[in-house]
């Protein structure tokens, strides 16, 4: 064995007060202490990272982190002995300076760079997602004292099968084991922010060692020379998507590839107001081209579509191409036709089907049948329903409440903004009250509650109705469900609530 140099001497000694916590009055300032003297000599600091006990990387590294000392961070990243780095969760409660963070990357990029690296290190991930592994600091640190069976962050799932190093020396050179990056993108006008634009430089030099990963991508209005940034993440990682983009539908269809791409997609928000109505015979190849993808997003959950003027007469373009359950199911402010619904109907799977909203897609002149069957297919599961402003009458109303007394597991129902008669209130509350989980009502202003006269809402007259609600449901065994009514003010369109006590809004108190 090597002699141990005075400097290791010195710093062993220096943190031998960490193993011996129980005789101290107060370890972790003494850590704190511990880790400020070693990084007074930054050169001391570095060789000793060879020999510093594993516990004590990461609050050396918080340490490092705050005091800017991006030498030993540099030295640190090559040396870490966990599977994954959570730097994002560190950053959420440091603003790191721009060359600190720099100092980091630039670590892993001397990291890939060498064919012999340290015995210590194992970094698999490098993680910049702040809300992940939050706790990880803290336990390490020593600000949480309790016991956590959290040895080391738990490393995303990787996107591709890892290549392993064999260290046995015998047999053909293997290749190098690669570093995932996981960060969450925001892709708006304008050039990416300097974080981002300085990771995006090291995963094109990285060589194919440095795998750019992303969980949540957001894309807003920006043009498809700026999405070609996704060419540099690994698309399949990519969890949740949110989309809102007043694109060209020739876009649109540039786009639809990356989107083809993402095959572990949960989640996907999708909003696109640019009309289109009649489309010419390259524009529905483009919208062809874009739905066509949703064969590929086996693992959807939660689909939410909001204004989407091309959607009339194609939704079932889209659907027949959903194979797997969804939980939710969210299609707003869109101009759909009876086809449309008839479609979603009979062809999406709602076995595990939990939250629906058809909020601002008018059926006014739509038979209620398709709903109708809709709610019934899912009313073993659905917890939500928003039917807001779908311009549904007393007729509509009378035929789903039959289907509506079904759903057993419904927790919340909106109708905000339909003109329903209080006849019909009526009926849909002894139609609901048998449900025990539904705590949560708002619902339309009835239509006796406007002034004949002007047409405009009388506050008194919508308090009869509502204090006539309030006894059927105390009569009818349940005070504590939720009934609220909702209408919009006439100056600012924001609602203003009713229930026992109006809430309104500043604008409609002036009038």
């Amino acid at each position: 064995m090597w002699p141990k140099r005075p400097h290791q001497v010195h710093f062993q000694g220096l943190f031998q007060s960490r193993f011996i916590r129980m005789s101290l009055p107060s370890p972790r300032r003494l850590l704190e202490l511990a880790c400020k003297s070693l990084l007074r000599d930054e050169a001391s600091a570095i060789t000793a990272l060879e020999l510093l006990p594993r516990e004590l990387f990461p609050p050396l590294f918080m340490a490092a982190f705050a005091g800017r000392h991006n030498k030993v961070l540099k030295a640190m990243v090559q040396t870490w002995p966990f599977s994954c780095l959570p730097l994002g969760a560190l950053m959420k409660d440091q603003q790191p300076h721009q060359e600190t963070f720099r100092a980091v990357l630039d670590g892993l990029d001397v990291l890939l760079a060498q064919e012999v690296r340290s015995r210590r290190w194992k970094l698999q991930v490098l993680n910049l997602r702040k809300k992940d592994h939050q706790e990880f600091w803290t336990v390490w640190s020593g600000t949480k004292t309790e016991t956590c069976s959290l040895l080391e962050p738990e490393a995303s799932q990787p996107s591709e099968k890892r290549q392993k190093v064999d260290k046995s020396g015998t047999g053909p050179k293997p290749p190098l084991a690669l570093v995932e990056v996981f960060v969450d993108i925001c892709l708006e006008d304008g050039l990416p922010d300097a974080s981002l634009s300085y990771l995006i430089k090291k995963i094109s030099q990285g060589k194919g060692l440095l795998h750019l990963c992303c969980k949540k991508l957001k894309i807003f209005a920006v043009s498809v020379q700026n999405v070609s940034i996704l060419k540099m993440v690994q698309l399949n990682s990519v969890l949740d998507l949110e989309v809102n983009c007043t694109w060209r539908l020739s876009t649109l269809g540039k786009f639809a590839p990356y989107l083809g791409q993402m095959v572990n997609l949960r989640r996907f928000m999708f909003s696109h107001s640019l009309s289109a109505y009649t489309l010419s015979a390259w524009e529905e190849q483009s919208v062809g081209q874009f739905t066509s993808q949703f064969l590929s997003l086996l693992h959807l959950q939660e689909l939410y579509l909001d204004s989407i003027s091309f959607l009339r007469g194609r939704l079932d373009q889209m659907i027949r191409c959903l194979k797997t359950p969804l939980e939710t199911v969210s299609i707003t402010n869109c101009l759909l036709s009876e086809r449309d619904l008839i479609h979603m109907s009979r062809m999406l799977d709602v076995s595990q089907l939990k939250s629906l909203s058809l909020s601002g897609v008018n059926l006014t002149s739509i038979s209620s049948e398709p709903l109708r069957v809709l709610m019934e297919r899912s009313s073993a599961t659905l917890q939500d329903l928003d039917l807001d402003e779908c311009g549904i009458m007393d007729p509509g109303f009378m035929d789903i409440l039959p289907a509506l007394s079904c759903c057993s597991e419904l927790t919340t129902l909106s109708f905000c903004e339909n003109p329903i008669s209080m006849v019909v209130l009526e009926d849909l509350l002894r139609h609901t009250i048998g449900l025990s989980k539904l705590n949560h009502v708002l619902y339309a202003v009835p239509l006796e509650s406007y002034d004949e006269t002007t047409g405009t809402l009388h506050p008194g007259l919508l308090a009869q109705a509502h204090a006539k609600l309030r006894q059927m449901l105390q009569e009818l065994g349940r005070p504590s469900m939720a009934w609220f009514s909702a209408s919009p003010c006439p100056h600012c369109g924001d609602r203003t609530f009713y229930g026992p006590h109006p809430i309104l809004c500043s604008c409609y108190l002036s009038i």
